[in-house]
């Protein structure tokens, strides 16, 4: 038995025990086509994210927006779960999780066969509307940018991380917004953007998980972010086991009991199927 196969014999043995809570990145995505913002190496893609500020008070900068995600969305919604979101699904079915919470906005663990998972940064699917607050589905707002977009001819290339497109301010002149269809407000995927906070009591349901969970695996994160951290941080001072499976460096790997840098899909396939 080599290095790799010993350690995930050791995953499959701390993930047996049950309790465990999964904290899952964008790492886990990049198999079903969606890349993450740092490559194996560490180091950032060159995809700059938008941010709550700029989305808010630059109209220009939000119909470029727009533009980039009505093209993306195409991509994230033909997106299959891959082998490492349906193994988790059949850990939780087997009732070895205490819960799931993701930092991923694409909705694979569902359509991965899990369910109540938090989401730490909301999902692309859903719409809100920062007047009233109303929040709908993604759907029905693809089709109404459609419509007033009829002659729309950019095309995309490659998916961003968070789920747009690259365009140029040339592509997207010309793209035409729509607003809330209660009060023509403004709308916004009900995703947390660089530089707005995730919600008090989302944050604390997630501690609550930590509190309340006998072992932390960590799928698919660089955990640069003390958005996603933070609860790794949580884990350790309560002396709970953890074990972080990710392709290149996090900033928790001193934190953590199992360490295991390798494809997810590979890895969670051959955990579940030593606990099936």
């Amino acid at each position: 038995m080599d290095a790799v196969e010993q350690t995930v014999a050791a995953l499959s043995a701390l993930v047996g025990k049950g309790g465990v809570l999964v904290l899952s990145g964008a790492g886990l995505s990049t198999e079903s086509g969606i890349p993450d913002y740092r490559g194996p190496s560490g180091m950032r893609r060159n995809a700059q994210p938008m941010t709550y500020q700029t989305f808010t008070r630059d109209p220009i900068a939000r119909r470029r927006y727009w533009a980039r995600s009505h093209l993306g969305w195409r991509t994230i919604a033909r997106a299959a779960p891959n082998a490492g979101h349906r193994a988790v699904g059949r850990l939780q079915a087997r009732g070895l999780l205490s819960g799931i919470i993701t930092q991923n906005v694409d909705g694979l663990h569902q359509a991965g066969g899990a369910d109540g998972i938090i989401e730490l940064h909301g999902a692309l699917d859903r719409v809100v509307c920062l007047d009233c607050g109303e929040r709908s589905g993604r759907d029905a707002l693809d089709a109404r940018l459609a419509r007033a977009n009829a002659g729309f001819a950019a095309e995309a290339g490659g998916i961003n991380p968070d789920g747009d497109v690259d365009l140029t301010d040339e592509q997207a002149a010309g793209f035409v917004v729509v607003g809330c269809t209660g009060c023509d407000g403004m709308l916004k995927p009900d995703v947390v953007f660089f530089g707005e906070s995730v919600p008090a009591p989302r944050v604390q349901d997630c501690f609550d998980l930590v509190e309340r969970s006998a072992a932390l695996v960590v799928l698919g994160s660089s955990l640069t972010v003390m958005s996603g951290r933070r609860f790794v941080v949580r884990a350790a001072k309560l002396g709970l086991p953890i074990a972080i499976v990710n392709q290149g460096p996090t900033r928790a790997d001193t934190l953590a009991g199992i360490l295991l840098d390798a494809p997810l899909g590979a890895v969670l396939s051959a955990v579940a199927w030593a606990l099936r």
